[in-house]
């Protein structure tokens, strides 16, 4: 029997929005051979951070179908109205044409967030991370005035594809030129806090973890090509950090720093609280599930604090991933929603992007010692991050795509 095409036009359609908006090769893989099944399809899916491969039927009569596709940036909102499609058309409530046309209108919609919020989430992140690296209010305030400009620049970026290609050095080298002229300006301050938690949005910690996801579950294509983009956005921003630095230097001479002034230790935790809110309007998450990620935020970091306490530093981010995990899972298997929306928001605040960035700094200064054990460090966190994902979904094993609760049009 030939493959249905309505079937096999919704599966194509699901497998490029899914990668469109974030999912990893092995989540997009897993769910389109899920739904290959229901359809009673013989299917095989191959998906790598620029192209998804989809062949149906027998081996000796097989249709093959290329997909080209330009990497996604993740969008909670979108991933989840399209597990509610999903869930739809295998639960037969949606037929399969119906289903391609929702995802047609999912993409096509406009952004959940203005640009205006957009930017303002850029400066909200940079402003809570400074914090957690301990920062004081000049720093703060600093790496929140960079990410304004970072997020600005971000909007000029998605319009250009010019400018797109050169967007992590250029936004690098004016972070740099800002808070280095600062420090003369304003008084000195530590411009290495200030300037790594203003690039905040812009390292490639998440892109690291999700490569070594894949690698680790034999998606050795997608981990690889992964893994050497987010080394070359490490170098890009690593060179424009340099050149800033060195025109600071030049124009009006050495950097003056200083100590961080302390603050009070509840700052940390409403430094948390914002992480989260700007984090659902960054991740384009539905606004009801900005209370989910902030818990998931708090489980992330309560897990890898406990972790510390009683372990040490790289098995505490083993135990904030776990942690992370069976949280999200929890929520998936009780509000039949996909468990990516607090997975996500939670591993961001565990991810080693600026671990990575100091490896890159050392080795810049020719302190080649202490690069590669900073290298070293963060290729052991992010397989503890890795790690505690795995161990999670042994322990409280995902949802299965089950039954559908709204298939309102």
């Amino acid at each position: 029997m030939s493959p249905n095409k309505s079937e096999i036009d919704f599966l194509l359609k699901l497998g490029r929005a899914l990668h469109a908006n974030g999912s990893a090769a092995h989540r997009l893989e897993d769910v389109l051979g899920q739904v290959a099944r229901r359809f009673g399809l013989e299917g095989q899916f191959f998906s790598t951070p620029t192209s998804i491969f989809c062949a149906f039927g027998p081996q000796a009569d097989q249709h093959t179908f290329l997909i080209r596709v330009d990497p996604g940036e993740v969008d909670l909102g979108r991933l989840s109205d399209l597990d509610s499609v999903v869930i739809c058309v295998i639960d037969g409530q949606m037929s399969p044409s119906e289903g391609a046309e929702r995802i047609d209108s999912i993409l096509n919609a406009p952004r959940r967030y203005g640009p205006v919020l957009d930017v303002i989430s850029f400066g909200l992140i940079s402003a809570a991370i400074s914090r957690t690296l301990g920062g004081g209010l000049t720093e703060i305030a600093v790496s929140c005035g960079l990410g304004f400009v970072i997020g600005a620049l971000s909007l000029v970026a998605r319009r250009s594809q010019r400018f797109g290609r050169v967007f992590s050095a250029t936004s690098a080298l004016l972070a740099s030129l800002i808070a280095g002229s600062a420090a003369h300006f304003i008084g000195p301050y530590s411009v290495y806090t200030a300037t790594l938690a203003g690039l905040v949005a812009l390292l490639p910690g998440f892109t690291l973890t999700v490569a070594m996801a894949e690698l680790s579950t034999m998606h050795l294509a997608s981990g690889t090509a992964r893994l050497s983009a987010a080394f070359i956005v490490f170098l890009e921003l690593i060179f424009g950090v340099a050149v800033g630095d060195r025109l600071v230097t030049l124009l009006l001479g050495e950097i003056p720093t200083a100590r961080v002034e302390s603050l009070p230790e509840w700052t940390a935790y409403a430094a948390l609280m914002l992480a989260g809110l700007a984090l659902t309007v960054r991740l384009r998450a539905h606004p009801r599930d900005a209370i989910w990620i902030i818990l998931a935020g708090a489980l992330a970091v309560g897990g890898s604090r406990a972790g510390s306490h009683f372990l040490d530093a790289k098995l505490g981010v083993f135990v904030g991933s776990l942690t992370v995990g069976l949280g999200s899972n929890l929520f998936a298997r009780a509000f039949n929603r996909p468990s990516v929306i607090p997975w996500v928001a939670g591993l961001l605040l565990l991810v080693p992007g600026s671990m990575g960035f100091r490896s890159f700094t050392a080795l810049l200064d020719e302190r080649v010692v202490h690069g590669v054990e900073t290298a070293f460090t963060m290729i052991l966190i992010t397989t503890a991050l890795v790690a505690g994902t795995f161990m999670a979904n042994v322990i409280l094993p995902p949802r299965k795509l089950g039954k559908a609760h709204d298939c309102g049009t």
